[in-house]
């Protein structure tokens, strides 16, 4: 393991260099005009959403759309286009605190995020000048207004298998389109539509042909939206299928290039997957602050129930994960926006800047996005749980909460699929020599033979949690290695042991994104200001260092035996111990202070 650097870690480097604390960015170093942008979205929440929630899933004709127009009109659109195109700029952590607040306004936030979003960026990062001179300015207030066609019948997670063709006129002025989407978020009121299609060889002068974007308005002749579909949750967000008929469209609207719809398919979802962990992240914080009100008001056996040890504990696990999003939410917020702008001062475009910044971190985005939105369904249903009977009546908000997440593990690429692309870019990368994990994975594996270090303990708070999180690393690196020195190319098909390693990844970046961040707060507030941080943390990496030892197990008996089993296990052994801890005082700790405040506290 490489020792600790100050430079930025490249996408996945996480796993074989250590970070310092003080180069991380944390929620704590928000600046004031980040906090008028928050207080703004926010007030525009409590005022404009929350009332009408009712409404909202009945959706009422224009509700929506005025929404928006009220966003639109307070800048809430536009924070992440550029000045040029009629935007403000903003960087990407101020558009993360942005995605957070929005993020607790339940169906609200997924027609607003999929218009700013995977609507409006195809256009900015692919566009041509005058595509983005014709719809960014438009976008950015909301008079226009945007969604993204990629799913069929027949393809979702295999999205290249598309059936929807474009064919070249013979003057070569326009493409005829015939296919149709489905589950197009706001489809019913959408102004643009990103559509994906397969483009027909035929009439093409250079034989180009293949997966490739357009950008259609909806006053196109042929295109057609159909019924809105009756969802379980985000029941307010439009969401119905497009379908296209002999439908016109100009030759001048052709989205990047003929062949590479997949670069643009593909790299709009590393944005959208770390926006949807942010929403996630502002939703988590909602239903927490709710189900702490409702435990200190509902009284059981003559007291309140927040005295009990039973919903203490779920209050604070509630906390505990979400604190631990954010940690690594916010890390991963600032590599892309420092990313961004190295990219920037070497003369990238604003749009390939930040769509570089995202490729660059591929695999964080897509294990937040996993995270987030596991993270989420646990704080709802423990939510539902600690409001009882009543957290099953549509009287009470947490009702509404709890469908309304459920989505979140399905939107941008399912969970198991984003678990299987993890590992699918670490391996690769690797391979192309990008990131340097082969090398750790066969000291470890040498390591193994050798006797365990069993050196002195140095008087530090954190020496305990340092050397956990190293060991961590080393488990997911013996294990992925092992892998993939027994599997080799069968690796690919074997998406159980995929997973399980992915787990052990993702828990690894999380444990090390909050062991940082409460290292940075420590030495900002002192010892004894951090100490429900501190309890946090060595909760989280206790329970955290369990679920990384059985997936090891999991994974290493499905492909090893024998000797070789034996001895991988004992190394997975080695590297998941961690002193026990007081799991319950420290779980009492943290929620007497939500209880003390009423509210999310952290």
């Amino acid at each position: 393991m490489e020792k600790t650097e100050t430079s930025v870690l490249k996408g996945g480097e996480f796993l074989v260099r250590e970070t310092d604390p003080q180069s991380i960015y944390i929620p704590a170093e928000i600046d004031e005009e980040q906090k008028m942008i928050v207080d703004m979205c926010r007030e525009f929440l409590e005022k404009e959403v929350m009332p009408n929630l009712d409404r909202i899933d009945k959706q009422e004709e224009g509700l929506m759309q005025s929404l928006l127009d009220k966003a639109g009109e307070l800048g809430m659109l536009s924070t992440a286009i550029p000045e040029a195109y009629g935007g403000f700029g903003k960087d990407f952590n101020t558009n993360t605190f942005l995605a957070e607040i929005i993020g607790a306004g339940n169906s609200f936030p997924v027609s607003l995020m999929a218009h700013t979003g995977i609507g409006t960026l195809p256009i900015l990062y692919f566009g041509t000048e005058d595509q983005k001179q014709k719809y960014l300015p438009k976008l950015s207030t909301g008079e226009l207004k945007a969604c993204y066609c990629l799913t069929e019948p027949g393809s979702g997670s295999d999205a290249l298998a598309a059936k929807t063709k474009a064919v070249l006129s013979d003057d070569k002025s326009h493409y005829v389109i015939n296919g149709q989407k489905m589950w197009i978020t706001n489809g019913g009121f959408a102004d643009v539509f990103i559509v994906f299609a397969q483009v027909d060889e035929k009439n093409q002068s250079q034989g180009e042909s293949g997966f490739t974007g357009f950008i259609l308005e909806r006053n196109m002749e042929g295109l057609t939206t159909g019924e809105e579909e009756h969802k379980m949750g985000i029941k307010g967000s439009s969401t119905c299928q497009v379908f296209f008929e002999d439908c016109k469209v100009p030759a001048e609207n052709l989205l990047g290039e003929i062949g590479k719809g997949h670069l643009i398919a593909f790299n709009i979802l590393n944005i959208g997957r770390f926006k949807l962990a942010a929403a996630t992240l502002g939703g988590a914080k909602k239903v927490c602050t709710q189900s702490v009100a409702y435990a200190n008001q509902r009284s059981q056996f003559g007291k309140s129930i927040a005295s009990f040890g039973a919903i203490q504990h779920k209050l604070a696990e509630q906390a505990i994960r979400i604190f631990a999003c954010e940690a690594a939410l916010f890390r991963t917020s600032q590599y892309i926006d420092q990313r961004e702008k190295e990219l920037a001062a070497e003369g990238a475009s604003a749009g390939d800047a930040l769509l570089g910044a995202a490729k660059e971190y591929a695999v964080e985005c897509a294990l937040l996005k996993v995270f987030g939105s596991e993270m989420l369904d646990y704080v709802v249903d423990e939510g539902v749980q600690i409001h009882g009977g009543y957290g099953f009546s549509e009287e009470y908000p947490v009702a509404r909460s709890y469908r309304d997440s459920r989505i979140n593990r399905i939107f941008e690429g399912t969970n198991e699929i984003n678990r299987m692309l993890i590992m699918d870019m670490l391996i690769k990368r690797t391979m192309k020599g990008q990131l340097n994990l082969l090398g750790p994975a066969k000291a470890i594996q040498q390591e193994l033979m050798s006797i365990p270090d069993f050196g002195a303990e140095q008087d530090s708070l954190f020496v305990k949690e340092r050397k956990a999180v190293q060991n961590l690393k080393k488990a997911a690196l013996m294990t992925a290695g092992a892998a993939v020195q027994k599997l080799m190319m069968k690796l690919t098909d074997e998406q159980e042991i995929l997973m399980d390693i992915a787990d052990m990844v993702m828990e690894t970046y999380i444990c090390e994104s909050f062991l940082l961040r409460v290292e940075k707060l420590e030495s900002q507030i002192g010892e004894e200001g951090a100490r429900l941080h501190v309890d946090m943390l060595r909760t989280y990496l206790s329970d955290a260092i369990e679920r990384v030892n059985v997936s090891g197990k999991h994974a290493l008996a499905a492909f090893a035996e024998g000797d070789e089993l034996r001895m991988l296990l004992l190394g997975l052994k080695r590297f998941t111990k961690f002193d026990p801890v007081n799991t319950k005082n420290a779980r009492r700790n943290i929620a007497a202070k939500l209880i003390a405040d009423n509210k999310y506290a952290f």
